[in-house]
C-alpha cells in the first residue's frame, strides 16, 4: 500500500498526540553538515565518534549528491542517533536550468534568489528523497527547510555588494529590492507547506518536527563590514507569521552565535535574541539549530578553558527557556570542520565540547 494511502487510514489525533509527546523533549545535538562530500568510510568514522561521544540528536544535510547525504542518514540512524534533517534550499536542482545564481564577486558563493524556486520541481525531489529515506526504514526527529534565509550568503534576494562600504538595510523597507525578497519569503512559506505535506506522507517520519529555516542573528554592524544584507530575525519571523507559517510549522529556527563576551553578560545576550519564541500555548517555541562559541587556538593538548566557561553560561541561558517551555532544542555548530567553533579537537572531543552536548535537565531529568 502506498505511504499516502496508509497516513490517509492514521486518525489525524494520532498525528497531533505524537508531536505533543515529542514536544514535551529537550534535544540537545550537534551539527555535522555536508557528509555527502565525505567517502562512506569518512562518515562512518565521523558519525561513530558523535554517537561514541555521548550525542543522542544530530543535525545532517540533505544537500548534493543525495545519494551520499541518504547514506550519511543511514549511518546515523544505525548508531541510534536522532536526526534534524536540514533541507539546503541552494540545491540547483530545485530551480529551472534558466534561473542564474546572484553574484557574490568572488566574496561569498553565488547563490539562487529564494523567489526563483521551482516548486514543482521542489515538490518531485524532495518527495524522491523522502521515499528513499522511508523505504531505508530511517525516522527523522525534524525538517527544517531552508537555512539563514534572511542573509544574503543563503539567500539570493538579497544583495552582496560589489565592495563593503557604508551601511546595509535595518529593516526590510530599506531593501534595494522590496519586492524580490517578499516574493521569496512567499515562496518559501509555500515550500514549506510542500515540506509538511511531504514528510506527512512518509511512514516512519509522519510525525516529525517542521522547523522554520534557522536565521541568521548577524549584527547590522558585521553586515556593513561584510557588504551583505540581512535582516534582524524578529523582522523576517513577523513577515513569516503574516503569510501563515504559524500553521505549517512546529517551532521558528534560529541561530546564535554571541561571540567573545564577558559570561556574565552572555545570558542577556542569549534571552534578548530569544525574546520572540513562546511556549506552545501561546505560539511557537523555538529551536537553536546553530549556536557556537569560538576558540581559534590550534595548539595540543588544547587549552578551552574560557569557552568553556561561555558555553556553560550560554548553556544555563538555555536551560532557563527550556524550563519555561520556550526553547525545546539547541544544537551545538560545529563538530569538526569548523577550525573555531568545532568541539573536535586534537583527535578527541575537547572539555567545552562535552558542556556544549551534555543533556539537558527538564524537571530535574535528564532529557534525550
Amino acid at each position: 500500500m502506498p505511504f499516502a494511502a496508509l497516513l490517509a487510514l492514521a486518525p489525524f489525533a494520532e498525528l497531533t498526540t505524537a508531536y505533543a509527546m515529542q514536544t514535551s523533549t529537550v534535544r540537545v545535538g550537534v551539527n555535522r553538515l555536508n557528509l555527502a562530500w565525505l567517502t562512506r568510510s569518512e562518515q562512518e568514522r565521523i558519525l561513530e565518534e558523535i554517537a561514541a561521544s555521548g550525542a543522542t540528536n544530530v543535525r545532517l544535510s540533505l544537500s548534493r549528491p543525495v545519494d551520499k547525504s541518504i547514506e550519511a542518514l543511514a549511518i546515523a540512524s544505525r548508531l541510534g542517533l536522532s536526526i534534524l534533517l536540514e533541507i539546503q534550499l541552494s540545491n540547483k536542482s530545485f530551480y529551472a536550468e534558466s534561473a542564474r545564481p546572484r553574484t557574490g564577486f568572488g566574496r561569498i558563493w553565488d547563490v539562487h534568489r529564494l523567489s526563483d524556486l521551482d516548486l514543482d520541481q521542489y515538490r518531485k525531489e524532495l518527495r524522491a528523497a523522502l521515499q528513499r529515506i522511508d523505504a531505508l526504514g530511517i525516522r527523522l526527529e525534524a525538517i527544517e527547510p531552508g537555512n539563514e534565509i534572511n542573509y544574503a550568503a543563503y539567500n539570493g534576494d538579497l544583495l552582496v555588494y560589489r565592495e563593503p562600504s557604508g551601511r546595509t538595510p535595518r529593516t526590510v523597507a530599506d531593501l534595494k529590492d522590496r519586492a524580490a525578497f517578499e516574493r521569496g519569503l512567499d515562496v518559501y512559506v509555500q515550500a514549506v507547506e510542500i515540506s509538511r505535506e511531504e514528510v506527512r506522507a512518509t511512514l516512519h517520519s509522519r510525525d516529525a518536527a517542521v522547523i522554520s529555516a534557522g536565521l541568521s542573528d548577524m549584527a547590522a554592524q558585521e553586515a556593513d563590514r561584510r557588504g551583505m544584507e540581512r535582516l534582524d530575525p524578529r523582522e523576517v519571523i513577523t513577515l513569516l507569521r503574516d503569510r501563515g507559517i504559524d500553521g505549517l510549522v512546529d517551532a521558528y529556527g534560529i541561530h546564535i552565535y554571541p561571540g567573545r563576551i564577558a559570561p556574565a553578560a552572555l545570558n542577556a545576550r542569549v534571552t534578548s535574541l530569544l525574546d520572540f519564541c513562546l511556549t506552545s500555548a501561546l505560539g511557537k517555541p523555538c529551536w537553536v539549530t546553530e549556536w557556537g562559541i569560538a576558540n581559534k587556538a590550534r595548539s595540543c593538548p588544547i587549552d578551552d578553558r574560557r569557552r568553556e566557561s561561555a558555553i556553560g553560561a550560554v548553556r544555563a541561558a538555555f536551560g532557563e527557556l527550556m524550563e519555561a517551555g520556550r526553547l525545546t532544542a539547541a544544537f551545538y555548530y560545529d563538530w569538526d570542520t569548523e577550525p573555531s567553533y568545532s568541539l573536535w579537537r586534537c583527535g578527541k572531543l575537547s572539555p567545552a565540547g562535552a558542556a556544549a552536548i551534555r543533556p539537558a535537565e527538564r524537571g530535574g531529568a535528564s532529557a534525550r
